[in-house]
């Protein structure tokens, strides 16, 4: 409803600067609940009402933020800055916390700090909001950090960088950024055919169907498989109304290509496998819509290209953590599908080299990690829209 027009400029700010604070109360509230309800196993009708309350209050952000200049004053503008700011670094701690969740056995003093931070910006205190949420994040990195190096490098793992010639192998390896264990599975392109399984039969815009990735294999009639391309979880908060997507090129094992529309032009790099051969590319561009292949799939960064390697670190904190990172890879017509524990993406990529990869590129990790050979090796981590498949010729 637009404000009358008799009404003096102090009453318009104050009015402004009401819904201003109600505003932040409704972001606030909606933090808190999502929180609460997301730490103790929400039902899934829970966490569709709480993507919606952060739909409805982000646009109500919007809204206040596109206000006829003329009832908008300086003061709130920086307000509304300072709210939506703060709000959404809150969102990001609370989604690292998320992933930290799959490697820690306890978070209590993480939730603790988290929900000191909401309560700080419950009272529009700015300055103690962003101080107590660059606490929860660098406490977040202190601990999967030392979680992390007390069990990698396996102490006895073998120490080999040559991968198996053939099926499962935990391994520690040797590389100029130091020893990494490595959980790798091997194939030979002539006996296997690589597929991408995925849960919807086609592109899905919000609230898509995921699996795990145990159900994948056992539907599929896989010997192994590892989680997919990146997406949008439905536990995640900037993830309302987009739950459970991916924006990447994917052709399933029905030879449907998923997010063709938006790819055609992709810089992403890509995957194709085919009868006995593999083919990575820079660039999803470079590859039309042909069906005759086994699979296709479009993920980032290319990690090593013609044995070198192609991805050396940028400015992404995500890529520049330590963590779990999944790959897929080939050398001559051996493919393989893995995960290099505790490593940032750019190290995942000079360990792979170490091991003679010719080609390996990115795949999703964090939360989302998981690979199979006769059972779970990693994860299960959590439920995934497409995987990558091994199955037997």
């Amino acid at each position: 409803m637009s404000m009358p027009a008799a009404n003096p400029p102090s009453k318009r700010k104050k009015i402004i600067l009401a819904a201003l604070t109600s505003l932040v109360g409704i972001l606030v509230i909606g933090g808190v609940a999502f929180a609460g309800y997301t730490l103790y196993r929400q039902t899934q009708s829970e966490k569709n009402q709480l993507a919606q309350q952060l739909a409805d209050t982000k646009a109500e952000l919007e809204a206040l933020k596109t206000q006829d200049p003329h009832k908008t004053n300086e003061e709130l503008k920086v307000k509304i800055r300072e709210s939506e700011r703060v709000y959404l670094s809150a969102v990001a701690a609370y989604e690292k916390l998320l992933d930290a969740k799959a490697t820690l056995k306890n978070t209590t003093q993480l939730d603790a700090l988290f929900a000191n931070a909401l309560t700080l910006l419950a009272k529009l205190d700015y300055e103690g909001a962003t101080k107590k949420i660059a606490e929860l994040n660098s406490e977040i990195t202190t601990q999967t950090t030392k979680v992390a190096a007390a069990t990698t490098p396996v102490p006895n793992a073998p120490v080999s960088n040559t991968p198996p010639g053939s099926g499962y192998s935990r391994q520690n390896v040797n590389s100029d950024a130091g020893t990494f264990t490595v959980s790798i599975i091997s194939a030979d392109l002539g006996s296997t055919r690589v597929i991408v399984d995925t849960a919807s039969t086609s592109d899905c815009s919000n609230d898509c169907p995921v699996l795990p990735l145990a159900t994948y294999v056992s539907r599929s009639g896989a010997f192994a498989g590892v989680n997919g391309t990146y997406f949008c979880p439905a536990d995640y908060p900037s993830c309302a109304g987009k739950t459970n997507t991916f924006d990447l090129l994917v052709m399933n094992k029905d030879k449907y290509y998923f997010n063709s529309g938006n790819n055609v032009y992709s810089n992403n790099p890509a995957a194709i496998f085919s009868p006995g051969s593999a083919r990575f590319v820079g660039a999803a561009s470079e590859w039309g819509r042909d069906t005759g292949v086994d699979a296709v799939i479009s993920n980032y960064p290319l990690l090593v290209s013609g044995g070198n390697v192609a991805f050396g670190g940028d400015d992404d904190p995500k890529k520049g953590s330590k963590g779990s990172r999944s790959f897929i890879g080939t050398n001559g017509s051996t493919v393989y599908i893995g995960v290099v524990h505790n490593a940032t993406v750019a190290e995942s990529a000079r360990v792979l080299k170490a091991m003679g990869l010719q080609n390996a590129l990115n795949l999703d990790n964090g939360g989302s990690t998981a690979l199979w050979s006769g059972g779970y090796k990693v994860g299960p981590g959590r439920n995934l829209p497409n995987v990558v498949l091994f199955v037997r010729r």
